[in-house]
């Protein structure tokens, strides 16, 4: 038997000594990307190939969503956990030289393959005279044209909007985004604007959507709005049904919906560049998306990762993305290959990327897209005069990207926190002095054996997590952090030094939020309580159906639920206003003001929080005993009396802290805001985790600001909860010194007439 043993495990460490031999003799090559469909399959048959052509070389590929991508850099790279190279969209070049996220790609992408590739892909992945980037692929917009109803494109926007006529009732001549700033972006282009402009010290870029050529450009596309040949509050959903149903002649959008419609029977479309504009005789320009793959400084020392590199931008690996993915790359030799001339959507994009314009890198790009989008649904709404809107917009611009608060000394706040750690060590020493504490302590550790898993599950998945935000809070900086103490507190609590209910301000937004969970808690206890005393009832036929029924919008993720009331409150194809038009009434801009945005919200969160009050009712119900209300009857009590004076303090103390709870939820409920109204009407309907949001994913990144939102936030909840439950406690509910109720006198008061 031993000799067996033996035989088995020298067994086992030969294998081990193979492979890890193996594993040391491989180079491996890490790659981050947040690809779909054709594109990440394309991008892995290259890999394979790759790995093919250079034994020992492996191709780890690791696709990342691309909503949480640049997250996950920034957490990974700068501990030297993340990728060595990654494949990204040029936009973010600025933000990523700055936080040292990339590199010079150096060897990957030499002087001599610079004329391989097309100039406007180069100059958008270089920054200083540096090239940061190995172009793979440009995306634009461009002109879907469904062939059914267009046998031949006009030369100009205003010719295909004189299509309408000609258009079925229900379908429109033309149909994009128009609220959507990258959208825009052609008719700014066309009459002349930039969405950015550098600054006069040569110290960044400024906010340039504002003035004659952008003013111009939102009365244009009202008046195209207005003339009924384009749908009102267009989304990108609603172009990809419109078109797909054929109710679309012509749609602008991007290679991802071409991607979508390929499942869509019995479509037949083509693709062009964007028309020229009559009113400016130039030509439409998107913005053009230059994806590249980055170096990281931990690839930099990885010379098979900047081969690689160089090699997936190259000729073989460009004409497999093409062929697989559908992608249009920079490779000037490309599009001389015989295999792509049968692809003319590919080269319909081709073709629209040479005449469009690279989307500005600069890390004010990102702080813009706000208040510009912003500015363009208020313009297109008639919610204010163009002019007017882009100004504003201008205003929030500077306000969200203005200097961070300058550094300060983090000596008084160490003094006091050494002070606070040496008040709580004596405090400890002296009670660990005392026999009756020890003999406490001695009594109490079986009891802590079995606590002691949950305490450290809450210290790191709570505490941890919370204290971390709180330091986070004290800090500030784009580019790197840097202390300055309460200063971003200071800053929220003084309304950044405008008005404390200015718009946007922490107090507005802190009223709004009370506002919003009040209305919201007062409906789901109210529709909760008669549906679950309906419910009750035992003589209600089909109970458990009707009960599986109301559960079901709970049961349902609250994205989706919000995703769907944002459609059915949709201007123009929405259910809500199709039930109106039923009685006679006007269709409403359900996001245009502020009372009927907030009532959308409202709507949306009170059909999935109900359920839960519901089943909270339900189940208090079951605990009241049936002699009470059978002794109430009969000393002659009605039936509200009943209610009111047995029910419903019997149920108090169950509801309390389901009222409490729900309050909580209410008050951080994050997914409806920001799916349903998106805190239109120009933010006068985001909540206060909603605007911390923003602050940190949409405002310049702004994450110490975002995090002391968050710590006001929890502090709120705290105190307020605690107050909230202090004057709701019911008169004679339990409490920690008795912990048994007292039992009152009298449950029903006396009944006129009554012994």
């Amino acid at each position: 038997m031993g000799t067996r043993i033996r035989t088995v495990v020298a067994t086992l460490l030969a294998l081990m000594v193979v492979l890890l031999a193996a594993t040391a003799g491989a180079d491996t090559i890490s790659i981050w990307h947040s690809y779909r469909g054709d594109e990440e399959k394309a991008l892995a048959l290259v890999a394979k190939r790759y790995e093919a052509q250079h034994p020992g070389v492996t191709i780890d590929v690791l696709p990342v969503p691309s909503d949480a991508f640049p997250a996950k850099l920034e957490g990974a790279i700068p501990h030297a956990h993340g990728p060595d190279l990654f494949i990204q969209a040029h936009q973010w070049v600025g933000s990523y030289v700055a936080e040292h996220l990339a590199v010079p790609v150096g060897d990957a992408f030499p002087d001599e393959d610079v004329p391989a590739f097309d100039a406007v892909s180069v100059r958008a992945v270089s920054v200083g005279g540096a090239r940061y980037a190995v172009p793979l692929a440009n995306k634009c917009i461009a002109l879907f044209v469904n062939n059914q109803l267009v046998a031949k494109t006009p030369d100009t926007l205003e010719g295909i909007a004189k299509l309408q006529p000609s258009m079925k009732p229900g379908a429109y001549a033309l149909a994009y985004n128009a609220m959507n700033a990258y959208y825009h972006a052609p008719f700014l282009h066309a009459f002349g604007g930039r969405m950015l402009r550098p600054k006069a010290d040569g110290t960044g870029d400024d906010f340039a959507f504002v003035g004659d050529e952008a003013t111009r450009s939102l009365e244009f596309v009202h008046a195209l709005l207005q003339s009924g040949a384009t749908p009102e509050e267009p989304g990108g959903a609603l172009v990809k049904q419109l078109f797909a149903e054929g109710r679309a002649a012509v749609v602008i959008d991007g290679p991802w919906l071409a991607a979508d419609l390929g499942d869509v029977h019995g479509l037949s479309y083509r693709i062009e560049p964007l028309p020229t504009l009559a009113a400016t005789g130039r030509k439409m320009s998107p913005f053009l998306t230059v994806e590249g793959v980055f170096v990281t400084p931990q690839g930099a020392s990885h010379a098979s990762a900047k081969a690689f590199a160089r090699w997936l931008g190259g000729d073989e690996a460009g004409l497999v993305r093409a062929e697989v993915g559908a992608q249009v790359v920079p490779r000037r030799a490309i599009w001389d290959n015989p295999a792509l001339e049968s692809n003319a959507n590919l080269r319909a994009f081709h073709a629209a990327a040479e005449g469009a314009e690279p989307m500005p890198s600069s890390t004010a790009m990102q702080a813009a897209w706000e208040p510009a989008n912003r500015a363009i649904k208020k313009a297109l709404r008639g919610d204010a005069p163009p002019a007017d809107a882009l100004v504003e917009a201008q205003h929030r611009f500077d306000d969200e990207t203005r200097p961070p608060p300058p550094a300060q000394s983090p000596t008084p706040a160490l003094v006091i926190l050494g002070a606070l750690l040496a008040a709580a060590a004596l405090y400890m020493v002296q009670r660990a002095r005392s026999h009756d504490f020890r003999a406490a302590v001695r009594a109490s550790l079986p009891a802590y054996a079995y606590v002691t898993h949950a305490v450290v599950a809450v210290v790191a998945l709570v505490m941890l997590p919370l204290a971390a935000g709180a330091v986070t809070s004290l800090f500030a900086g784009k580019d790197t952090q840097h202390y300055v103490g309460l200063a971003n507190y200071i800053a929220i609590l003084t309304a950044r030094g405008g008005s404390l209910l200015a718009h946007g301000s922490f107090y507005l937004t802190l009223l709004v939020t009370i506002l919003w969970t009040v209305l919201n808690i007062t409906l789901h206890v109210s529709i909760g309580m008669v549906l679950g005393l309906a419910l009750s009832k035992p003589l209600l036929r089909l109970r458990a159906v009707y009960r599986v029924l109301l559960i079901l919008p709970w049961a349902v993720p609250s994205y989706v639920t919000a995703l769907a009331w944002k459609g059915m409150f949709h201007r123009q194809f929405g259910a809500v206003n199709a039930l109106l038009a039923l009685v006679g009434a006007p269709p409403v801009s359900w996001f245009s003001h502020f009372s009927t945005a907030l009532a959308a919200n409202v709507a949306t969160n009170v059909w999935l929080g109900f359920p839960f009050m519901m089943v909270v009712v339900l189940g208090a119900l079951t605990s009241i005993p049936k002699e009470v209300l059978e002794a109430a009857e009969v000393d002659g009590a009605t039936r509200w009396q009943r209610f009111r004076y047995v029910t419903l303090p019997l149920l108090g103390p169950v509801l309390l802290p389901s009222v409490v709870l729900g309050s909580v939820w209410t008050f951080n409920m994050f997914n409806v805001v920001f799916l349903v109204s998106g805190g239109e009407p120009d933010g006068t309907t985001d909540i206060l985790v909603s605007e911390a949001y923003r602050w940190a994913f949409t405002r310049d990144r702004q994450f110490g600001y975002a995090a002391a939102y968050a710590v006001l936030i929890f502090l709120l909840l705290a105190f307020g909860s605690r107050i909230f439950g202090k004057r709701l406690e019911p008169e004679g509910a339990p409490s920690s010194e008795d912990p048994a109720p007292k039992p009152k006198a009298e449950a029903v008061p006396a009944v006129a007439g009554q012994a």
